[in-house]
């Protein structure tokens, strides 16, 4: 039995009749919706099967919310939320906010989504350089590679998630704090291993840790590096 208009629920959307080469890729984005969208308009349509004359439910493609500071973006073949951050400036974690609802491992040619305002740059970095993270990076790595602590890496960049770095973003890198040498330490310079603490090398030194902190401004006992130099006074 042929099946009418009227027999196709399809509120605010566009009922339409299947023609010969319809693919319901091809009618998403014809009509500014999704695949997706399509077939939950369609309960037991088969995408691979479509017959010739049945009509079907294209339904109104969602309107993209609100999108301060940014703008819209319409999904193109390839688009993925990693490539669309790295275009405008962004992160991947910025566009899921700004997008709930969207599933980034479901993106649609011809959906719109909002790329939000470009991530601000790192602030002033005194003394230092800015670093753009790249693959494998993390603020660990970095702290050991340029010979800063961990804590002066996160005090100086305020605001960014050292566990969700992001490739392309700028961070700073703090100069270095001033190493012992044998002319300016009134004992030996150490080179910190691993398992190293204040409190065994004061005690191995027979000195203590109020000593080593004085005759070293600037570190952190809670963060002895591997390879940095301390002055272990006598």
């Amino acid at each position: 039995m042929s099946m009418n208009i009227s027999q196709v629920f399809c509120p605010g959307g566009t009922v339409y009749t299947i023609r010969a080469g319809d693919t319901l890729f091809a009618l998403a984005g014809r009509f500014n919706t999704t695949v997706q969208a399509i077939i939950q308009a369609n309960p037991g349509i088969d995408p691979n099967s479509l017959q010739v004359g049945r009509m079907i439910c294209i339904p109104v493609a969602p309107s993209p919310g609100p999108c301060p500071g940014g703008f819209q973006y319409t999904i193109r073949a390839g688009d993925t939320f990693f490539s669309i951050a790295r275009r405008f400036g962004t992160t991947v974690n910025a566009l899921e906010a700004a997008n709930p609802g969207v599933n980034p491992n479901q993106l649609q040619i011809g959906q719109q989504i909002c790329v939000p305002a470009a991530a601000p740059g790192p602030g002033p970095c005194p003394g230092g350089f800015l670093y753009t993270i790249r693959a494998g990076d993390t603020f660990f790595s970095l702290a050991s590679r340029f010979n800063v602590t961990l804590q002066a890496l996160i005090s100086a960049n305020p605001g960014v998630n050292p566990n969700s770095l992001q490739i392309g973003q700028q961070v700073c890198i703090p100069a270095p704090a001033p190493t012992p040498t044998p002319g300016t330490c009134p004992g030996i310079v150490y080179i910190i291993r691993a398992g190293d603490t204040l409190f065994a090398l004061a005690q191995r030194f027979n000195t203590t840790v109020s000593a080593i902190t004085a005759a070293n401004p600037g570190i952190n006992p809670n963060n002895l590096q591997v390879g940095q130099q301390v002055c272990i006074p006598q």
